[in-house]
């Protein structure tokens, strides 16, 4: 497994996340981490609402120093609780000490926020992250489920008053579900955060087991073209359905972690093998499903081509 630089901190994460929201043994919990860590793998997620995976997390892990362990707050502590959710230092500071005694360490590597959270300033948010930080209970900070406005706004505020800045944003993003790509990939290259994309094999139908229990009468038009064309890429350069629909993600971007969900070390094994698609093949899978990324993308792309918009030369540029 290779290794990428988390958003411009100079972190080296796995080009794989191990998503651990599934885990509910501890005896099978080890054994896929171990499998994980065997591959190479060395960035684990999970959440403060995922149950007890972050109990088990926090019990499965034996070298602590050798992984970057993320999680997440915001989701309700106490549905009863008006406070016990939301994106507020109030729920913040808790969320982060129960987080912390559940996973066994005193510090998280990264820190999501979970959901965007209307209610809260972002100020407030950014602030009490950063306050965090400089306590050295958390060393990066990233969101989860965001527009890209709330994103590029909060990460402006981190810049001018020296807070710390997202570095990852996590998003759903796969073959079939490609809205990421009108603003929230464009966002992150430039802002030089990393995309952990969660969902990559569209829960499980692009995978090569789950395909085969999938029926065909309930797929939309999508869904079939999606799981048609990552069947035959794979058939023909000796892969699986998986592997070819992890690959295009990372190809996609060098942005993108894939954020896998293995239940068992088995799906550790068939997963973490990188591929490379032939450039032909990703043509064809960018082809398969129909996606447009709209206005004003598309317009301003089409404008830069044209000579009433930057003259004559609009298309001799050699644009970086």
């Amino acid at each position: 497994m290779r290794y990428r630089l988390f958003g411009r901190t100079g972190l080296r994460v796995s080009e794989l996340v191990l998503g651990t929201m599934t885990f509910d043994d501890l005896d099978r919990a080890r054994e896929t981490i171990a499998a994980f860590a065997d591959a190479g793998g060395n960035f684990l997620d999970t959440a403060s609402a995922y149950g007890e995976s972050e109990s088990l997390l926090g019990a499965a892990i034996e070298r602590r120093d050798r992984f970057v362990i993320g999680t997440k707050y915001t989701l309700s502590r106490d549905a009863a609780d008006p406070n016990g959710a939301g994106n507020h230092r109030k729920n913040l500071r808790l969320s982060l000490e129960r987080s912390l005694r559940r996973l066994r360490t005193d510090h998280i590597d990264v820190y999501w926020v979970h959901i965007w959270d209307r209610h809260t300033p972002l100020e407030e948010t950014m602030r009490a992250l950063d306050d965090e930080v400089r306590a050295g209970k958390i060393l990066y900070v990233g969101i989860s489920d965001a527009p890209a406005w709330v994103v590029s706004r909060a990460n402006t505020l981190a810049e001018w008053r020296d807070w710390t800045p997202f570095s990852g944003l996590q998003i759903p993003y796969n073959l079939v579900r490609r809205d990421a790509e009108r603003e929230l990939l464009p966002m992150a290259e430039v802002l030089g955060l990393s995309v952990t994309a969660w969902s990559p094999l569209a829960s499980g139908l692009l995978s090569g087991a789950a395909a085969r229990r999938v029926d065909p009468a309930k797929l939309s038009t999508r869904e079939h073209a999606a799981l048609d064309a990552v069947r035959s890429v794979a058939a023909e350069i000796n892969a699986t359905p998986s592997q070819v629909a992890l690959a295009w993600l990372r190809r996609k971007s060098p942005s993108v972690l894939p954020l896998v969900g293995a239940r068992n070390a088995e799906q550790i094994t068939e997963t973490a093998v990188s591929i490379a698609l032939p450039d032909e093949a990703m043509r064809r899978l960018d082809s398969a499903v129909e996606f447009e990324r709209g206005f004003p993308a598309d317009f301003i792309a089409e404008c830069e081509r044209s000579p009433f918009v930057f003259g004559d030369t609009a298309t001799e540029l050699d644009a970086r």
